[in-house]
């Protein structure tokens, strides 16, 4: 968990930094108003000035609908939660389903395969949930003890999806982040052959694909990527916990058309936890609609659109300069914190 949080630190400070270096492109302004930058020094009273009515019309045009959930829909995502956090367990573990008490909460789960050195490419795991009749995608997140994952997450440069892995094709002006796009491009074509397997052996319906953090992003493109190659019939879903935003804008809209808004696809996002709102939207990055987000009353809000505004939501309730807290990134996500447990 300490790791987990060095590593959310360090994506943290370095992308405000990008974001400051990005001022003079900025097309929308964080949630709140603004008087001085992360660094505590005073902005340009223009900028200032400019900030506080670009917030005015956002608020006014992105404040959407919100709804709690009622408590079997929260205890729902609870075993995605553990599933997503058990991504963090040695793939030797994993394989055989003996990670301690991760494992022992999904008790009747079998695993098709696992892999990942952690480093290069981030663990992952497949199998059979006989309770939920689904077979589970999970990726690894980002620990700070493997340095190359923060790196990855640091190579914000967005670029195409590949047409090799994306076989329908993808709209043009979809791009994605490119470290978490090279990160899912690495486990892929061993991702999809488990899947496969698990399918063909289980008779399955239903795939879902789960992921904190990093993981969650690798795991949003694991679940487009497993759309584009499976059989139409198969149900495709993904929950991401500690979500950063993946895309542009072309992006989000994709993935709000190719899996629909009536909940294939969710993020889940907790109290102050910063990643949620980066890499910034004033470096072109988007949501996609289906956020539910954690308040500091335990409600958990389902927030209409994409990156809607209101306050109950992460970005309009989390400001982007010194007001995040790394320490809800790993949890409690009803109850389990990401990564205990292994």
């Amino acid at each position: 968990m300490k790791s987990i949080r060095r590593g959310v630190g360090i994506l943290l400070s370095l992308t405000s930094i990008l974001a400051t270096r990005a001022g003079s492109e900025i097309k929308d302004i964080s949630p709140s108003p603004r008087t001085h930058d992360e660094f505590g020094q005073p902005l340009p009273s223009e900028l200032a000035a400019y900030t506080r009515e670009k917030e005015a019309q956002q608020a006014s045009a992105n404040i959407l609908d919100v709804t709690p959930l009622g408590d079997s829909q929260i205890d729902a995502f609870r075993t995605y939660a553990v599933y997503a956090g058990t991504a963090y367990c040695l793939p030797a573990s994993t394989a055989t389903w003996t990670c301690g008490s991760s494992c022992d909460a999904n008790p009747s789960f079998v695993t098709t395969a696992s892999g990942g050195d952690g480093a290069f490419v981030q663990f992952w795991y497949v199998g059979w949930d006989p309770t939920l009749k689904t077979v589970i995608v999970a990726h690894q997140g980002t620990h700070a003890t493997k340095i190359v994952p923060v790196i990855v997450d640091m190579n914000i440069i967005l670029r195409p999806l590949s047409p090799r892995l994306f076989r329908l094709g993808v709209p043009f002006g979809v791009l994605v982040h490119s470290g978490f796009a090279d990160a899912q491009e690495r486990s892929a074509k061993a991702v999809l052959k488990a899947v496969r397997t698990t399918i063909g052996k289980y008779r399955a319906t239903r795939v879902a694909v789960v992921g904190h953090s990093l993981g969650a992003a690798i795991g949003m493109l694991s679940a487009l990527h497993l759309k584009h190659q499976l059989p139409p019939w198969i149900e495709m879903q993904f929950r991401g916990f500690g979500m950063p935003r993946t895309g542009n804008q072309g992006f989000a809209d994709y993935i709000d058309s190719f899996f629909g808004t009536s909940g294939a696809v969710q993020r889940i996002s907790n109290l102050r936890d910063p990643v949620p709102i980066l890499p910034t939207r004033l470096l072109q990055y988007s949501h996609t609609s289906g956020e539910v987000h954690i308040t500091e009353d335990d409600v958990w809000n389902a927030c209409g659109g994409q990156d809607n505004m209101d306050e109950r939501c992460s970005v309009g309730g989390v400001p982007i300069f010194l007001g995040g807290n790394v320490l809800d990134h790993g949890g409690p996500y009803g109850g389990y914190v990401m990564g205990e447990g292994c």
